[in-house]
């Protein structure tokens, strides 16, 4: 089988150490993890957390299911396959001159990104989109020097109403289940 990038999202309780099982889990089976996203959910005491990760589809679905055994994780669902919102955050810092100022802020403008700091040598870059739109943009600034890049790695979510993400659908009842014991 072909392997790609799957994009799986879990539900997880806000407990100490569940981000590092979860992610012993993909060392112990000799998976690289290409970004891992963490953050706070829409249900109190819950975090999202979105894991990009390469492989092929059975042996990650695997990978799904040993996750969904994690006590603190509630939900895990694989949303490669679903139509999906996904975004990516990267701020770039660009050597600049105050001669190629004017050219970098151009580049800029025509990706809808932002300057966020100027110094006296630089300028940083925040750009919000997919990878490729992000990738467009640092091979255009390659050529003034990059000295910086930090980038938080894909988020990501299903299309369409309210409460139509997997996570959302009866993700209640493990949590109660944790909340009681």
């Amino acid at each position: 089988m072909d392997d790609m990038k799957h994009t799986l999202v879990a539900l997880v309780q806000d407990h100490p150490g569940v981000l590092n099982r979860m992610v012993s889990l993909f060392r112990r089976r000799g998976f690289n993890i290409d970004s891992i996203a963490v953050g706070h959910s829409e249900i109190p005491d819950m975090s999202r957390v979105t894991i990009v990760v390469n492989g092929s589809g059975a042996i990650v679905e695997q990978v799904r299911k040993q996750l969904d055994k994690i006590i603190d994780v509630v939900k895990v669902a694989d949303i490669t396959d679903d139509n999906i919102t996904a975004r990516e955050l990267a701020l770039i810092k660009v050597k600049a001159t105050s001669a190629i100022r004017r050219e970098i802020i151009e580049i800029v403008d025509i990706f809808r990104a932002h300057i966020v700091d100027v110094g006296q040598d630089s300028v940083t870059i925040q750009i919000t989109g997919d990878e490729d739109k992000i990738e467009s943009l640092l091979n255009l600034v390659r050529g003034f020097g990059i000295m910086e890049i930090s980038r938080t790695g894909r988020i990501a979510m299903p299309r369409g109403n309210v409460g139509s993400t997997p996570l959302a659908e009866k993700t209640p009842e493990k949590a109660k289940r944790l909340k009681a014991g």
